[in-house]
């Protein structure tokens, strides 16, 4: 059942899918208290004996990746990592942005990894699934404790962000760029801040995160911006526009995502467009299904981030004409260096002779 609550982005709760049985409510005549019109954050620790996932996708320009942080408070209604959560029992609906877990001591188990022989220094994605630097991260700083590891190692680390905290780490940050260290993907989807209250409630304004790609530039920080995702009918009408912006900001590369909607989160994302946009909502399908091959998702390696077909082609020629006027880098990336790693030296049973 669809139900708004303030400040947050799904509108229903699906179960996961790997539960055997689920639960709705059901009206029986008695007196029932009203629903609560917010639901609060909590926050739990999750203790990993490793921190570096690893992948070989090829469409995706990296092997390793770091997640801070699982479930995401920015409450993103298209966000491709809701269906995780159902791996911990949890719904991708209102559990993913309000039953939140972060990685207990990441930065110590980051070290150990780092430091095993065998390792080879690869650049470090921070956002790959859920954002580094969504609200919780202020109190928590579990994003800056690892940073501050990958800078005193000198390993290289990219960072998709859709959050202006990335500011306060400009003192680590900006040390890095200088020796070719780090890079910055800025997430953009709109510049209607309306649409942005429903479509990711808890995420930095437009003008925020614009600013924060300014700021970025300006201390030095090789910046980008990610237009991500973009949504048919929706938000596809933005995307020059979205460019232009970023340019002017400072952005050096640029790259776009069409909207994925894996297992659970068609459900959620037809629920909010019914409660947000039911005038548009059969449009926006019929479209998304034209870049989709006649689907709600394309799980294909190749076409499952840019889709296919010839709605899919004129929003690459778009893109790529927007790019090429403005000057951005289409590969979506900064080449890092790796040569300067240095392993830390982490304490073990065998006492040092001093010699």
């Amino acid at each position: 059942m669809a139900r708004l609550i303030k400040g947050r982005g799904a509108v229903s709760s699906p179960a996961p899918r790997f539960e055997p049985r689920y639960s709705a409510p059901e009206d029986d005549g008695w007196y029932a208290e009203p629903p609560p019109d917010s639901v609060a954050t909590s926050v739990l620790p999750e203790s990993a004996r490793r921190i570096i996932s690893r992948n070989d996708s090829p469409d995706i320009g990296f092997t390793q990746s770091i997640n801070p942080y699982r479930g995401c408070e920015h409450g993103c209604i298209y966000c491709y990592a809701r269906p995780s959560h159902a791996y911990l029992g949890l719904s991708p609906g209102l559990d993913f942005e309000t039953k939140l877990y972060f990685k207990e001591q990441a930065a110590e188990r980051l070290m150990d990894e780092l430091s095993k022989p065998r390792y080879v220094a690869r650049p470090i994605m921070l956002g790959a699934n859920t954002d580094p630097y969504q609200p919780v991260e202020k109190r928590l700083r579990v994003t800056r404790s690892i940073l501050e590891v990958l800078e005193k190692c000198r390993h290289p680390v990219a960072i998709v962000t859709k959050g202006a905290l990335i500011e306060r780490d400009l003192d680590i940050l900006a040390p890095m760029a200088r020796q070719n260290l780090v890079s910055v993907m800025v997430s953009l989807t709109t510049l209607d801040a309306d649409l942005k209250r429903c479509l990711e409630p808890r995420a930095a304004s437009p003008l925020a995160r614009l600013g924060a790609i300014r700021r970025l530039h300006e201390a030095g920080v090789p910046v980008g911006t990610l237009v991500a995702p973009v949504i048919p009918a929706l938000t596809d009408h933005e995307l020059e526009r979205l460019l232009e912006a970023a340019a002017e900001a400072g952005a050096r590369c640029a790259g776009y995502v069409v909207l994925r909607l894996p297992h659970e989160l068609k459900d959620l994302f037809r629920d909010w467009l019914a409660a947000h946009y039911p005038e548009r909502a059969q449009h926006v399908m019929s479209r998304l299904h034209s870049i989709r091959g006649g689907r709600d998702n394309d799980p294909a390696f190749g076409s499952r981030m840019s889709g296919s077909g010839v709605d899919a082609a004129l929003l690459r020629r778009r893109f790529e004409l927007a790019a090429r006027r403005l000057g951005l880098d289409s590969r979506r990336g900064i080449d890092l260096d790796c040569s300067r790693f240095q392993p830390p030296c982490v304490p073990g049973p065998q006492i040092a002779l001093g010699l």
